[in-house]
């Protein structure tokens, strides 16, 4: 890894975050709609578990040569965010909160994971290369940062679904916001928090900030 390991302590952070807030979740919480229909609480949850679960499998593979995509390429609209897709998004979800008894064995196993990858990444070369599902040769470092957007967007997602303040953390908020702005976070107006909101289509209220990089997230 790189370093100063920037992206990786904000993939630690954010994820240490998502998995404290979600251990003092009510039971009814878990059940309750978020704004990426059709999922509700557990699903949603369960949609960031397995979108860091493609990481062990990628670690494991004999690494590319060179990348071939960055982390703002990684969001081009093609076939990762085809209809088909979308819908095995859905799907695998689903299954994965069904497979668990109950919501608590869920956030252990999601923070097991996720100590675990943190160990993992920080004990990789610097300027190791990895193969997404998708087919993309990415950095592993680029490959984190989509990482840390996927909690931090939807860790977003979470907290208003349940009414809660965001547990948006510095490191992942700084991170998210170098992709989104093609201009320094420091030069941006306003909280973290809401500006990934209206960069991401999550809050109305006009719109966003200049300089928004042209990225299909989904």
């Amino acid at each position: 890894m790189d370093p100063d390991r920037t992206v990786l302590d904000a993939f630690r952070d954010e994820a240490d975050a998502l998995g404290h807030a979600a251990a003092r979740w009510a039971d009814s919480d878990w059940a309750r709609p978020t704004r990426c229909a059709p999922w509700p609480v557990r699903e949603l949850f369960a949609h960031v578990h397995v979108v860091l679960a493609w990481l062990p499998g990628m670690l494991a593979a004999p690494a590319p040569a060179a990348p071939d995509t960055s982390a703002a390429g990684y969001y081009r609209p093609d076939h990762r965010f085809a209809p088909e897709t979308d819908a095995a998004r859905i799907r695998l979800a689903r299954e994965h909160a069904a497979s668990f008894a109950t919501p608590g064995r869920q956030v252990r196993e999601f923070r097991t994971l996720t100590a675990e990858l943190t160990g993992r990444c920080a004990a990789e070369p610097a300027g190791r290369v990895v193969r997404t599902r998708h087919g993309d040769a990415m950095l592993l470092d680029d490959f984190l940062t989509t990482r840390v957007v996927e909690l931090a967007v939807h860790g977003l997602d979470l907290a208003d679904a349940l009414g809660r303040p965001a547990w948006l953390t510095p490191a992942a908020a700084g991170v998210v916001l170098r992709l989104l702005f093609e201009r320094p976070a420091d030069e941006l107006p306003g909280p973290a928090d809401r500006l990934l909101r209206r960069a991401t289509g999550r809050e109305p209220g006009g719109p966003a900030p200049a300089g928004l990089r042209p990225l299909t997230l989904g």
